[in-house]
């Protein structure tokens, strides 16, 4: 008798992913993220700041099983330190490779050494020292370093925005290293403003200073960086009449509020109170034209364009190129995610609070191209290609009502948890870095220690081990994956019983769908031997004329 569901049968191929077995004899697997995928910091600090040298590393640790726990401070905890790349880079100090520590005092109000960052989290130090990821958050279920000063230099003084740091799982009693991934913590300081602020160009030329009665002369700094802060501290005392060439340095934030550095979650304070955020600031005068209006064909932008250039113009960046992730390998560009300048100014009300944009807090979601599976979803496509409508010009992030894939309620991705209290990023990689990631980079390496391949972690034997019987019960309701366990005896019943589960992902008529890829080359061995390159879709036709 021909069975239905055959399209499973991705849960049970046998021996075909390299390097898994490693992966299945530790009682543990720890997984270890960054926050946000890139950290952008100043390449000087003695003019104005934006962004001081500041990472996040987070971490989860699993004592394998059928159940397997999350565990927490009192079992174990975690340490990083620096660890080599393929290319042989490896930065374990900052010393040397940033003037921050000498104008923290001026622009934030403390006095550090070297090495140690905003909220005490250190470099690992020239002698290569474990570190502690000092913060565990009982709600979370994570641990973190918060605030380590990594800069883009390593110990070559090479550019490298995306170093490794290898994390380790400690029993907390014994000090033993239980499971250990080498995890990006990446950072840059390609925040170029030079396009248009070196002297001789568009925003520092003569032109600019009779618009502006500039008496000034423009910055004849030899040093690119620092000429071009120069010539904005002059632009903007000219157009807003404040004196900030002659205070340096100076904290943009004292005056526009940045969420990303209200590390005490305040809200504005002082001089913050009734200007732009600096998000709000920065976008919606440079999305404008040169007079403030809004562009036309005929009237462009100050930075024209949707196109990640655009972006790159400010963000890191053409050398760095933070946007890496799965996004970015699906052809996406910042656009199709946040929208254009205007809509990341917020000069358009979103269309679920009537309200402008607020930085850091409305941002796309999963959800919003994500809207469901094959059986119910938004759109003619299964995956979207934006995040909002196409029509609305404040690029509103979609909200699914399907929530197969959404985030928790009111949280961003970053932030959010999933299977079992598993973090997402523990599965998916860092925002802007979801595995895959373009080929070349670090940031594939985590995942491939964990299950042996790039992308997200699929393989049930990460966290589980070979002691996980049948089950629907998956991350977004997967069953079990690379697992001869679900054809034996039962995935055929639940085929014939549960039909929508199946064609959830396998598709109406169980065709196969982008969600029944198979992540990893395989060998299905069920009524014959059947081999599937990494990406095939998993269909019933495979093995029989049924289908679903």
């Amino acid at each position: 008798m021909l069975r239905l569901g055959v399209a499973l049968w991705a849960a049970f191929a046998v021996g075909t992913v390299p390097g898994l077995a490693l992966a299945q004899t530790a009682a543990h697997q720890v997984f270890s993220f960054n926050d946000l995928g890139m950290h952008c910091y100043d390449s000087s600090f003695a003019e104005f700041a934006v962004l001081p040298p500041y990472n996040v590393l987070r971490g989860q640790v699993i004592l394998k099983g059928q159940h397997p726990q999350i565990l927490d401070n009192t079992q174990v905890r975690l340490t990083y330190r620096a660890v080599a790349d393929p290319t042989g880079s490896i930065n374990t100090t900052s010393r040397g490779k940033t003037n921050f520590w000498r104008y923290e005092q001026q622009l934030f109000g403390v006095s550090l050494p070297v090495d140690v960052g905003l909220k005490g989290a250190r470099m690992p130090g020239a002698n290569n020292l474990n570190r502690p990821m000092g913060v565990f958050d009982l709600l979370k279920r994570w641990f973190a370093a918060e605030g380590i000063p990594i800069t883009v230099k390593d110990d070559n003084l090479i550019r490298n925005p995306l170093p490794l740091m290898r994390v380790a799982a400690r029993d907390a009693a014994t000090g033993a290293i239980l499971s250990t991934l080498d995890t990006v913590v990446p950072a840059s300081d390609e925040m170029n403003c030079s396009n248009c602020h070196f002297t001789g160009r568009d925003a520092a030329d003569a032109a600019i200073a009779q618009k502006y009665n500039i008496t000034v002369p423009w910055s004849s700094s030899p040093n690119r960086a620092i000429q071009t802060k120069e010539n904005i501290m002059i632009l903007h005392d000219a157009i807003n009449q404040t004196n900030l060439n002659a205070n340096r340095p100076v904290l943009c934030a004292s005056c526009h509020y940045s969420a990303g550095l209200d590390l005490d979650g305040q809200g504005p304070q002082g001089a913050q109170v009734g200007k732009p955020f600096l998000s709000h600031a920065m976008h919606c005068k440079h999305g404008k034209t040169p007079n403030g209006n809004l562009p036309d064909p005929n009237n462009p932008a100050i930075v024209p364009g949707n196109t990640i250039n655009a972006c790159y113009q400010c963000h890191p960046g053409r050398t760095t190129k933070c946007l890496r992730g799965a996004m970015a390998t699906a052809g996406l560009n910042c656009q199709n995610c946040h929208g254009g300048m205007l809509a990341v100014g917020g000069v358009f009300p979103l269309k679920t609070t009537g309200q402008p944009r607020r930085p850091w807090i409305d941002l796309p979601k999963c959800q919003s191209c994500h809207t469901g599976d094959a059986v119910r979803h938004v759109g003619a496509s299964l995956i979207l290609r934006r995040a909002y409508a196409a029509s609305d010009p404040a690029a509103t992030p979609r909200n699914a009502a399907n929530k197969r894939f959404a985030e928790n309620n009111n949280t961003l991705f970053h932030l959010s948890l999933g299977h079992n209290g598993v973090a997402c990023q523990s599965c998916h990689g860092s925002p802007h870095a979801e595995w895959p990631t373009r080929a070349g980079t670090n940031d594939n390496i985590a995942a491939r220690q964990i299950q042996g391949h790039n992308g997200p972690i699929i393989e049930c034997a990460s966290c589980h081990g070979t002691n996980l019987p049948r089950t629907i019960n998956g991350p977004h309701g997967l069953h079990n994956i690379n697992d001869p366990n679900w054809y034996d005896g039962g995935h055929a019943s639940f085929a014939e019983n549960n039909r929508d589960n199946c064609r959830a992902c396998h598709g109406l008529r169980g065709e196969g769908t982008a969600l029944s890829r198979v992540a990893a080359a395989r060998v299905l061995r069920a009524e014959g031997t059947h081999s599937l390159a990494k990406g095939t879709p998993v269909t019933c036709s495979l093995c029989h004329e049924n289908q679903l």
